[in-house]
C-alpha cells in the first residue's frame, strides 16, 4: 500500500483533488454570463477562492438526445492566463474571419434585436 505522501505524488489523486477542491467552490459564483448558441449553452462563470483569489470557468453544455443527459466540458481559467487567453482567442478568431472567411457575414448570428416598445396604448389592433 502507498503512503500518503506517496498518494499526493500521484499525478491521478493530484487531479482527483484538484477537482474536488474545484468542485467545491461552485457554489462560490460571483459572476456568471449564459450564451445560447444553437444546441450549446455556453456558460462565463467567476468564481472565488477561500482566499478570496478569482477565477473563470467557461463551461459548454450540450444535451444528449441519446438519454436526455447534459454533457458539459470546461475549462478553468486562472487571472495570471487571463491577458494571454484573451489575446490568443482573439487573434484565432480574427485569422477565421480575415485569412479564411474573409466574404462570411458572421453578424448574421447577432440575434439581439432592439424593438421599440412605444406604442399608442390607446391604438387597437385593427387600426395600426
Amino acid at each position: 500500500m502507498k503512503s500518503e505522501t506517496e498518494l499526493i505524488f500521484c499525478p491521478h489523486f493530484r487531479e482527483k483533488w484538484a477537482m474536488d477542491e474545484f468542485n467545491k467552490n461552485d457554489k462560490q459564483e460571483i459572476y456568471s454570463k449564459k450564451i445560447r448558441a444553437g444546441k450549446r449553452t455556453y456558460f462565463f462563470d467567476v468564481k472565488a477562492t477561500k482566499g478570496k483569489d478569482y477565477f473563470i470557468t467557461i463551461t459548454e453544455s450540450k444535451k444528449r438526445f441519446e438519454d436526455g443527459n447534459f454533457v458539459k466540458h470546461k475549462i478553468f481559467l486562472y487571472k495570471e492566463d487571463f491577458n494571454k487567453f484573451v489575446e490568443a482567442l482573439n487573434e484565432t478568431v480574427n485569422h477565421i474571419k480575415t485569412d479564411l472567411m474573409p466574404d462570411y457575414n458572421f453578424d448574421e448570428f447577432n440575434h439581439e434585436h432592439t424593438f421599440d416598445m412605444n406604442f399608442d396604448e390607446n391604438q387597437n389592433e385593427s387600426n395600426p
